[in-house]
């Protein structure tokens, strides 16, 4: 992997660190204002581990109140922000610099309200993904997105990230299943756009915000699609002599009308590979597998 030329710390936001300081632990409270060295590595990186930057402080608010003030602080002081939610991309998104603040949405994990009539539900961006459909699913609703670290990626992030998962083909990714969004923009102001319901007038100001990264600001509340969940789901598996026909497989699938919940492809190193930790039987003369989970009766 090629370096990557980070650009060089603000030497005097790193001697004003003291100050700094002292100016958010009167924003917050003590224990949401990490300063310690050891403390802050777990911070250093998402799960791009390859690169690392010990920041200047982390921050972990409880409210949109919190994260607004010390927003509006660091940009008075002209200190810089990342955002971060789990930790979880691959990407290298979370990554700090010596002379930055990270804003973590960890404390925020409360799911507000649940809209079952509207199927919708309000939940802080702290809140994990797999988390909304674990307090819905009792009641026959799910939540559709489902990136590989659903068990541990927040909301938060997902809508930073525009996450999607296998079940995006037929449910669509992170900005297919949001409506409303409470954030707070860099300079502190606090705003809400979208609502509890699709297609809110005005401007799609929710398509500019998720997926932006964190660049426009935090997001500290989001209004959820929820789902009702299926009668029933199968995965079938087919193995193909060569890939092309797995390919032309899914084309077909596609152009006949056929949307099944997911379909995934693996090659023949990514057989032999899963094959050799998981023992589940995959046929090892196949080029290539398809794997099609389709919704339905459980008749």
């Amino acid at each position: 992997m090629s370096a990557i030329a980070f650009p060089a710390p603000d030497a005097a936001i790193i001697a004003r660190r003291p100050a700094i300081l002292a100016g958010l632990a009167r924003l917050v409270a003590p224990d949401a204002l990490i300063t310690h060295e050891d403390e802050l590595r777990p911070y250093e990186s998402d799960a791009l581990t390859a690169f690392r930057k010990v920041p200047l402080a982390v921050v972990l608010p409880s409210t949109t109140e919190e994260v607004a003030a010390v927003l509006s602080y660091c940009s008075t002081e002209g200190v810089p922000v990342i955002p971060r939610g789990s930790g979880t991309s691959l990407v290298g998104g979370a990554t700090p610099q010596e002379d930055a603040v990270v804003i973590g949405v960890s404390k925020m994990n409360r799911i507000i309200e649940i809209d079952y009539a509207n199927r919708t539900a309000r939940v802080q961006a702290g809140v994990t993904n797999l988390a909304i459909t674990g307090a819905v699913m009792a009641d026959g609703f799910f939540y559709a997105p489902d990136p590989s670290s659903q068990l541990a990626c927040s909301i938060g992030g997902n809508i930073a990230m525009n996450s999607g998962g296998a079940h995006c083909l037929k449910y669509g990714v992170t900005t297919n299943n949001i409506v409303g969004l409470k954030m707070v923009l860099l300079n502190g102001e606090i705003i809400e756009i979208g609502g509890d319901h699709l297609d809110a007038p005005g401007y799609d100001l929710l398509g500019l915000m998720i997926g932006s990264e964190g660049q426009l600001g935090i997001v500290t509340e989001a209004t959820v699609r929820i789902l009702r969940a299926a009668e029933g789901a199968r995965p079938v598996l087919f193995g193909f002599p060569k890939p092309e026909l797995a390919g032309a497989a899914v084309a077909a699938i596609i152009g006949a009308g056929i949307i099944p919940v997911a379909m995934e492809y693996m090659d023949k190193m990514a057989i032999a590979i899963c094959e050799d930790f998981a023992h589940a039987g995959y046929p090892m003369d196949a080029e290539a597998l398809l794997i099609i989970e389709v919704e339905g009766s459980e008749q």
